[in-house]
């Protein structure tokens, strides 16, 4: 009598075993699906260059491990299409919010690089006018401007300005790098006291004007 008390004490405490295996395997099991999940992230389908706008086409959508996701992956387009990156990226990299920024938050980076006490004023060039597009973001001009005498029809060029500093060319505004792909501008934006500004916008205006670029190994010495 006793021995089959003691069987069917085993066979009940292994029958609790098993149960109580059986659920943490369960629960295990739903710990590892949990752990493989994937989320859909957006990531660069080409190389993007600092200050480019993006498009719909450079973009891809990927599949990352939830446990790897980033906190400021960017998981919606729309969320990048129209806006302005802000370092280089490669392909298949995934974005992060602070890669990108907006129209505004553009507008306020420029209005950040100007100085206490002068404007940002832009003018129209041309390759001749911008020294053959040879002109880069930090580089110092001078602005000489051309007009025609209407009485006598004589050509009078004129030093207008000096030792400007450069703080976009187009809409880039930082200098390029030895693999940045060249890209034709027609504006230069240039770093000016309020005066002077109204000066330039004058001579743009009235006549041309050229910039002269001012070398850099000499900067120290040349501002004047």
């Amino acid at each position: 009598m006793r021995s089959k008390i003691i069987l069917v004490m085993a066979l009940l405490m292994g029958l609790v075993t098993t149960v109580l295996f059986f659920n943490y395997m369960k629960k295990f099991d739903q710990v590892k699906a949990a752990d493989a999940s994937v989320v859909t992230v957006i990531g660069a389908k080409q190389a993007i260059k600092a200050n480019t706008k993006i498009t719909p086409e450079m973009l891809q959508t990927m599949q990352v491990p939830a446990a790897l996701v980033h906190p400021q992956a960017v998981r919606n387009s729309t969320d990048a299409v129209d806006k302005i990156a802000v370092m280089d990226m490669a392909p298949d990299e995934i974005l992060l919010s602070h890669h990108l920024k907006n129209q505004v938050e553009e507008a306020l980076f420029v209005s950040k690089k100007v100085q206490e006490g002068y404007r940002a004023v832009t003018v129209g060039v041309n390759l001749v006018q911008s020294v053959s597009n040879l002109i880069e973001p930090g580089d110092y001009v001078d602005v000489v401007s051309t007009l025609t005498d209407k009485l006598s029809d004589k050509v009078i060029s004129t030093t207008i300005n000096q030792n400007l500093r450069v703080l976009a060319i187009g809409r880039r505004m930082v200098e390029a790098k030895s693999d940045t792909p060249y890209a034709e501008y027609s504006t230069v934006t240039l770093e000016a006291k309020p005066e002077d500004s109204v000066t330039l916008i004058n001579a743009n205006g009235r006549g041309s004007i050229n910039l002269l670029l001012r070398s850099r190994i000499n900067a120290a010495s040349d501002k004047k």
